[in-house]
């Protein structure tokens, strides 16, 4: 990879991470337009990794909810774990709702299933379209959710379920999280921000197992020209994700899921053409 090369990936995953296009599957075509060889270990690692600069912008614009901790009495007669709970409530809710995913992550890279997907643009373009015809239609199949619900342990755990899904590249993360969030009966607004804050430990998660990967099979890879780019790519899909995200919440809470929908279909659908003529997506060979 090229700095250039490097620029360009980090600002599409900076773009995508928080919108529910699919950022891990627009770095795979990305990555395939640039003719960046896939099955490298190093690629699939800076595919995650770039990732947590995106997800630092969220602890950087929410820093309030991070690190603000709540210091109101707890209810009466709650034990040592209770208080705890209460006074770490935030952090305990990310805890439960990113408990899915870590049980079917470590499932998919076990045996071998995430990296298999990670290479396959075919995936990719197949699950924008289902993904997009679906949200033309979910603004009315969830309503609009009531002010008054708020993320408890429940709705925590069930989000982090519909995360899950998410594990296939091209369903979004974002995506899957806003619907789950809606689906509790939670506003547009609040699915997107819970969506935010769960992918913080999430993302971190995977970022650090691929490392230690990395670090495991082959150090090698560590050379000062990959690590300045993995700077490069965190610092840049940083910069680039707090604009977007601030863009998003307000384009979502007015707009709903409708234009992404048919964002999806249209790239997904080009895609399958090109495919199915025998034509490559590499723009140089």
């Amino acid at each position: 990879m090229t700095w250039i090369e490097t620029v360009i990936i980090s600002i599409v995953e900076g773009l995508t991470e928080f919108l529910p296009v699919s950022s891990t599957g627009h770095m795979i075509i990305t990555q395939n337009l640039l003719g960046i060889p896939q099955g490298d270990p190093f690629v699939h690692a800076f595919t995650f990794i770039i990732q947590f600069g995106a997800i630092l912008s969220v602890v950087c614009l929410y820093w309030k909810r991070f690190f603000v901790f709540d210091h109101s009495p707890a209810p009466v007669g709650s034990n040592l774990l209770g208080k705890l709970k209460h006074r770490f409530h935030f952090y305990w809710l990310l805890i439960v709702g990113v408990v899915p995913a870590v049980v079917v992550g470590l499932l998919a890279k076990k045996s071998g299933l995430l990296d298999w997907l990670l290479d396959s643009v075919e995936v990719v373009a197949v699950m924008l379209v289902v993904g997009g015809v679906f949200m033309l239609y979910c603004d009315k199949l969830f309503n609009k959710g009531d002010e008054v619900n708020k993320v408890n342990e429940r709705r925590a755990f069930n989000i982090g379920l519909y995360q899950c899904i998410s594990v296939i590249p091209g369903v979004s993360r974002s995506m899957a999280t806003i619907v789950g969030g809606m689906t509790q009966g939670l506003t547009r607004k609040k699915a997107a921000e819970f969506s935010f804050f769960l992918a913080v430990p999430t993302m971190a998660g995977a970022t650090l197992l691929d490392l230690l990967d990395l670090l495991k099979e082959d150090a090698s890879w560590a050379t000062s020209h990959n690590i300045s780019m993995l700077i490069l790519g965190c610092v840049v899909s940083f910069v680039v994700a707090l604009l977007a995200m601030k863009w998003f919440v307000g384009f979502l809470t007015k707009y709903g899921f409708k234009a992404f929908g048919y964002y999806r279909i249209i790239v997904g659908g080009i895609i399958i053409v090109l495919l199915l003529t025998g034509h490559s997506l590499a723009m140089v060979d």
